[in-house]
């Protein structure tokens, strides 16, 4: 797995097991997570400060409790300590929240937000304003022999190619194969000790003791970065057998002292027809320009598939706001989270099947998909639904609806998208899918939760789903039944204003 640590980046791209305002997990090793529910969220940029921080989230407690359990996490780390569900009113009231075309204020008031019991924090990783990507190999068995073969695996690693990057392997010995990727900005020289006591930090968690660095970028910036590895790794464990600095296809050793092997002027490599980067090249990885470019990836689309998702997302927030007084005038006392999950579920499942078959969504079925993720049922039932072995289809379904997602709703598609890329060993894909949720919302629990557990250098075999789809519907069923056994949804909560009888538009309501 690979982990990009880009310092000053604040969000990147799942978890297993992270994720997501589900109810209580029913996993007998973890205890089940306070359970918060919502309708659907008005956008951001519409919601107000209590609104806007959404509950916390029961897959990515659960994750970040195996985390923890497990001892992979480093001290750094953060994980919020779930609680056992109960039926007093601070671990099972659910968050309210206003729906499209909804004029009516529920007389449920949102809990006062939990504070999760932290564990040791070091002044290392992003509150010293070093910020990783990390991942691991996945299934990949990768072996470093040589300069030459670190040099022609990192790209590959990472997915992109490095600049004015310090790129930390943790590897395995014997045999060198590597097991964790951390990839760190060049940061100023006072930072320097800081990137290294988060590697080292993260490498001793997950029991590491042997480790290569490249620094790729110049003299000035990527020798403090060297000389802190060197100076950390003896305090923490770790033997650093190979340290570089390449930059314009020379390399130069920081642990050889030999001229004739690593002469002064440094060492000419051109790793195109390596055959460690033929043999990964015949696996199909894909290697982009940049960080930039792989950021790029998961940029909002423009043009006229722009104004396309426009008008079908205004066509979606609409045709939630006629189901809703639709529902007023029948009668029916069913709350708007139960109409939500209703016509939402159905289009989680059709649009996974739909990429799992290798074919993707219309626009109409894009932004329907978009708004009703909204829900925190209707994500998290995507999110239990992230089987590993689909993981290349999930990844194109959570890149094209991030993309494709008009403002206010990329959090949900864009926090799949991280655990799943988070899931294939992918670091930096799930740190810029990470950057975009978190860019649109700072406090979306299931991103926050998920780049705490990335930046620890998790490995995907943590990234277990905690709970199925039937734990879901379950947790969240009984749920709204105990609320409405305590009387906490009233008749008037589920009446409309007045005016609820017209066809409003969501972003009017």
């Amino acid at each position: 797995m690979t982990q990009d640590l880009s310092a000053g980046t604040s969000s990147p791209q799942p978890v297993p097991g992270t994720p997501g305002s589900t109810p209580p997990a029913r996993t007998p090793t973890i205890k089940a997570p306070t359970t918060r529910t919502s309708d659907i969220e008005k956008p951001a940029t519409e919601a107000s400060a209590s609104q806007a921080k959404p509950a916390p989230d029961a897959p990515a407690q659960a994750a970040s409790a195996q985390i923890e359990a497990s001892g992979a996490a480093p001290a750094q780390a953060t994980a919020t300590q779930a609680k056992p569900p109960g039926r007093n009113a601070s671990a099972t009231k659910p968050s309210t929240r206003r729906l499209p075309g909804r004029k009516g204020k529920s007389r449920r008031k949102p809990p006062a937000p939990r504070r999760g019991e932290r564990r040791a924090q070091s002044r290392t990783g992003r509150d010293a304003g070093v910020a990783p990507d990390a991942g691991t190999a996945a299934e990949r068995r990768i072996r470093i022999g040589s300069p030459a073969s670190l040099l022609a695996v990192v790209p590959v690693l990472l997915g992109f190619e490095p600049g004015n990057s310090m790129v930390v392997i943790g590897v395995e010995q014997p045999g060198a194969e590597v097991r964790l990727t951390l990839r760190y900005d060049l940061p100023d020289p006072g930072l320097a000790p800081a990137v290294a006591a988060h590697a080292m930090s993260v490498l001793t968690a997950q029991r590491i003791q042997t480790a290569v660095a490249v620094g790729y970028g110049p003299e000035h910036l990527v020798s403090p970065v060297a000389a802190a590895l060197r100076d950390c790794a003896p305090g923490a464990g770790v033997t650093v057998t190979e340290l570089l600095r390449a930059e314009n296809q020379r390399y130069w050793s920081f642990v050889c002292g030999d001229p004739a092997c690593c002469p002064p002027e440094g060492k000419p490599f051109d790793v195109r027809d390596h055959p460690a980067a033929r043999a990964m090249a015949a696996e199909s990885a894909r290697v982009l320009t940049s960080r930039d470019a792989l950021a790029a990836t998961v940029a909002p689309v423009t043009g006229a598939a722009a104004g396309q998702m426009r008008q079908a997302t205004k066509e979606a927030e609409e045709q939630i706001a006629r189901a809703i007084a639709r529902a007023a005038r029948s009668g029916r006392k069913a709350s708007v989270r139960r109409l939500i999950a209703t016509v939402g579920l159905p289009a989680v499942s059709e649009g996974i099947r739909r990429y799992r078959g290798g074919r993707r969504l219309e626009p109409e079925e894009a932004a329907w998909l978009t708004v009703v993720l909204r829900d925190l049922r209707v994500r998290d039932d995507a999110w239990s639904r992230m089987r590993p072995e689909h993981r290349e289809a999930h990844t194109r379904l959570w890149t094209d609806l991030t993309r494709l997602a008009q403002p206010g709703y990329v959090c949900a598609p864009a926090a799949l998208l991280a655990f799943v890329a988070w899931q294939s060993g992918n670091g930096a894909l799930a740190n810029v899918a990470l950057d975009r949720a978190l860019a649109e919302d700072a406090n979306y629990s299931m991103a926050v939760l998920l780049r705490q557990v990335i930046d620890s250098g998790a490995p995907p075999s943590l990234a277990r789903l905690p709970m199925t789809p039937e734990d879901v519907a379950a947790s969240y069923d009984a749920l709204e039944a105990s609320d409405e056994a305590d009387g906490e949804i009233s008749d008037e909560a589920d009446e409309p204003a007045d005016d609820d009888d017209e066809d409003v538009p969501a972003g009017e309501a």
